[in-house]
């Protein structure tokens, strides 16, 4: 809640499935309000491991109705744990957060809320009733977009971009070790950036009966070409928030997404890389993304 606070101070208080296998490209749309949301979505193995432990899904209800109160989620978890904990668990979150989060008819934010916690028990329990797989966990990262309104939750260090106007604002904060450091002043963002224990989790899906979830409670106003940046630590760790700008604040989604996940690659891939992207643009007038400003704006 404080960063969305903190969000609407530096836009001046008026701020307007199965997981998906190596370099698939899946595409998606919703029109209401006046604004369409495309979504674009690639996970990869990477260089250096032999299984993909990302899972990532995107889903649009085919109910009107649904549609209409619901709107649509889109769901990245990075996942951790031998024996493919990390898999199941991850798996486990895309296909449980959005059928909790649908199934519910709360306010979008108690439902989004409830809906990871729920997943939370379930990939903890499945644990507990397989000791192969005791310790598994993962990230989870969920957007939902109703209309021109958007929410978010999170557990972990999967991260949330939002590209507005040429500039990039990073809109969910690492549960890690290092990041409260930083938090703390004991480390510089740049120090932080590569330090040996940068992907210690401090909060995790699944490894404890209860976790704490970050989540907006109140909603954030969404513009026409809005560009909302989902990933996993395998790409946000190897390419910086400039970079990140450049690429996938230019040009059609699908193939923006595909060179983030590629130039992840060239600078090592030592983790699987999933990146989901978001656009919202204005049913009546579609435009062309202008390029994207070389200088970047990003909260602390």
């Amino acid at each position: 809640m404080a960063l969305l606070q903190r969000l609407r101070g530096w836009f001046g208080g008026e701020i307007e499935a199965a997981a998906i296998p190596k370099f698939t490209f899946s595409s998606e749309s919703l029109s209401c309000a006046g604004l369409e949301i495309k979504a674009a979505v690639v996970t990869d193995v990477g260089r250096a491991r032999t299984e993909n432990q990302d899972a990532v899904v995107f889903t649009r209800p085919g109910a009107d109705s649904v549609l209409a109160t619901h709107g649509v989620i889109a769901v990245i978890a990075d996942g951790m744990g031998g024996c493919n904990g990390g898999m199941i668990a991850s798996t486990l979150a895309c296909d449980s957060v959005p059928r909790h989060y649908f199934s519910s008819t709360e306010r979008t934010p108690v439902a989004l809320r409830a809906a990871v916690e729920a997943t939370n028990n379930q990939i903890y329990q499945t644990a507990q009733e397989h000791p192969e797989l005791a310790g598994m966990g993962t990230t989870c990262i969920a957007v939902v977009v109703v209309g021109n309104r958007g929410w978010l939750a999170y557990v972990g260090d999967s991260r949330l971009y939002l590209i507005r106007a040429g500039h990039i604002y990073r809109m969910s904060e690492d549960h890690s070790v290092v990041f409260e450091m930083v938090r703390q002043g004991l480390l510089t963002p740049e120090e932080a950036r590569n330090h040996e224990d940068r992907n210690v989790l401090s909060r995790a899906l699944g490894t404890k009966p209860y976790v704490e979830v970050s989540c907006w409670e109140e909603p954030f106003p969404i513009r026409s070409d809005d560009r909302f940046l989902l990933c996993s630590d395998g790409l946000h760790d190897l390419v910086a928030d400039d970079e990140l700008l450049k690429i996938a604040g230019n040009g059609e989604g699908g193939a923006a997404a595909e060179k983030l996940v590629e130039t992840a690659n060239k600078c090592g891939g030592h983790d699987n890389i999933s990146v989901i992207l978001l656009d919202a643009m204005d049913r009546a007038a579609p435009t062309r993304r202008p390029p994207a400003a070389t200088r970047e704006v990003q909260l602390p």
